[in-house]
């Protein structure tokens, strides 16, 4: 009896997203979550409206680098008007370029609605702040109080588009186990809470005035986002180990033998963990303020990290699971050039808007006065210390 001995080939592709999508993911989802953590103070929590604050700003800024990051993901950012000339109603990518661009807008109006009040106090200035204050107000006319709420409700409810949408466009692709998998739309809410969350820590601590609200609300956000997410991936596993004919049991086959994942998802666990237990142990001990900023930094990086995962190191994993594809991240524009950049834009956006925005005097805060641009001509010679 003859035999015959069939060898099957598995093309080994290349990634398709780069880290460029990592970091629109990671901005999007804090921009979104910002929202949602800022909307308790817009509609009228006096022990929120510290927060939202700190929120809105984040939210802001997070909404502008977002789509600079997506269309650098795109390969060809001149040819982002293909959505809009070639629509197509099933894909999410298409679906998603119609809800994001009145996502951005109605988040900058919103922010220029509660940042308006303090500005009106600059439009008497006769120097440069004066004339900016002067510009964006737009008239001395008093912020309608309703206005404010219902753009912030009509926000939220495009926020919620997005979160959707940004979940759907890579749980849709059947062609990856570890993606095709409805948990991956709520992982990916939770996880921007916690990013969210400890993105209010972190600026609470440097932009001040610290609020010991915001600290105790944020580590309660952080905490409860993060037994969230717990729950998530336990779901996940779950349907994995007992629904043999899922997309997630295939997922885990793929994976089962890899030492690396095994490494990853410990280091998901622990960190979780320890992040956990650190919101907890705080809100046990105060004053909160003193180590939350450390909080939040280990929240950004856990919610960076966990996009990272999912939308690179999945990709190294063959679609047909016949091993797995070397990938080193480059030091170009598509590597950690790009990461870098993108970091470095959003952080520049928060120091201008911080320099000419009095945004710590919205909802009742103390904005304080414009950087003073005069300058002091009366001390002359060597300064006095006696």
């Amino acid at each position: 009896m003859n035999s015959a001995v069939i060898e099957i080939l598995a093309p080994r592709y290349q990634i398709a997203w780069y880290p460029w999508a990592v970091q629109y993911f990671f901005m999007i989802a804090l921009a979104y979550a910002s929202l949602w953590l800022a909307l308790p103070g817009l509609l009228g929590a006096a022990r929120w409206k510290a927060t939202a604050r700190f929120a809105m700003l984040g939210a802001m800024t997070t909404a502008i680098v977002a789509p600079i990051a997506l269309l650098a993901d795109l390969h060809q950012p001149l040819r982002f008007w293909h959505f809009y000339a070639y629509f197509t109603p099933w894909s999410w990518m298409s679906i998603g370029s119609l809800m994001l661009p009145p996502f951005v807008f109605a988040i900058i109006a919103l922010a220029w609605l509660v940042w308006r009040e303090p500005m009106l106090a600059w439009r008497d200035r006769s120097d440069l702040f004066g004339m900016i204050a002067r510009l964006v107000t737009l008239g001395s006319w008093q912020t309608p109080r309703f206005l404010v709420v219902t753009l912030a409700l009509a926000t939220a409810a495009l926020s919620l588009g997005i979160a959707v949408y940004t979940g759907s466009e890579v749980a849709i692709v059947k062609g990856r186990p570890l993606w095709n998998t409805v948990w991956l739309l709520p992982f990916f809410a939770t996880t921007g809470l916690i990013g969210a969350g400890g993105l209010v820590l972190l600026l609470s601590r440097i932009a001040g005035p610290r609020d010991p609200d915001t600290a105790r609300n944020m580590l309660w956000v952080v905490s409860a986002a993060a037994v969230a997410t717990a729950g998530v991936a336990l779901m996940w596993v779950l349907e994995g180990l007992y629904v043999e004919n899922s997309s997630v049991a295939a997922a885990l086959r793929s994976v089962r033998h890899s030492a690396e994942w095994r490494t990853t998802s410990a280091w998901g666990l622990g960190v979780g963990t320890a992040l956990t237990l650190g919101c907890l142990l705080l809100l046990w001990r105060k004053p909160q303020r003193g180590w939350s900023w450390i909080v939040g930094l280990v929240a950004l990086h856990l919610a960076w990290m966990a996009r990272w995962v999912v939308l690179m190191d999945v990709q190294t994993v063959q679609k047909q699971t016949a091993g797995y594809l070397e990938y080193t991240v480059g030091w170009g524009s598509s590597g950690w050039l790009g990461v870098v950049g993108t970091f470095g834009l959003w952080i520049a956006l928060i120091l201008v808007i911080d320099m000419l925005v009095p945004w710590r005097g919205a909802l009742g805060g103390t904005a304080g006065d414009a950087p003073d641009t005069t300058p002091d001509y009366s001390a002359k010679g060597a300064a006095s210390h006696g």
